[in-house]
């Protein structure tokens, strides 16, 4: 099921995984931030992956950049880019994130890995999961 966000499009492809389009041009702020996390604790509920598809050129306030995939129950994300400017922003993302342990993963559009970025989605979140199970 796919939402419209005032920056961008959030579509449900599992219960727990949702693909975030954001608008071309957009510079993504402290506030759009806050409007995703909103989103995700209405429509997600337990572990969950984001499958961030850049099909559009965008950027980020540098504030906003800290901040990314702090989300309660985010397990896993995959960034899939098309062009070699977004490859460099989600390299660069990556590296901020690195002392925070994020699992994340990079995948190429223009090799059409997007389906290989859904499929590893998907096997991050029932690895939480039965960690999760084996916890309890």
């Amino acid at each position: 099921m796919k939402h419209r966000l005032s920056f961008g499009y959030f579509t449900l492809l599992t219960e727990n995984i949702v693909e975030v389009i954001i608008d071309e041009g957009i510079e993504l702020s402290l506030e759009m931030i806050e409007e995703c996390d909103v989103f995700l604790k209405a429509h997600i509920f337990g572990n969950f992956g984001m499958l961030i598809n850049r099909v559009n050129e965008y950027s980020y306030s540098d504030e906003t950049r800290l901040c990314l995939g702090f989300y309660e129950g985010l397990k896993a994300i995959a960034f899939v880019y098309y062009s070699a400017n977004s490859q460099v922003i989600v390299e660069e993302i990556n590296l901020l994130q690195v002392y925070e342990q994020w699992n994340s993963c990079i995948f190429s559009g223009l090799d059409l890995e997007r389906q290989q970025a859904f499929q590893w989605l998907q096997g991050e979140l029932l690895m939480a999961n039965d960690q999760a199970a084996n916890i309890g």
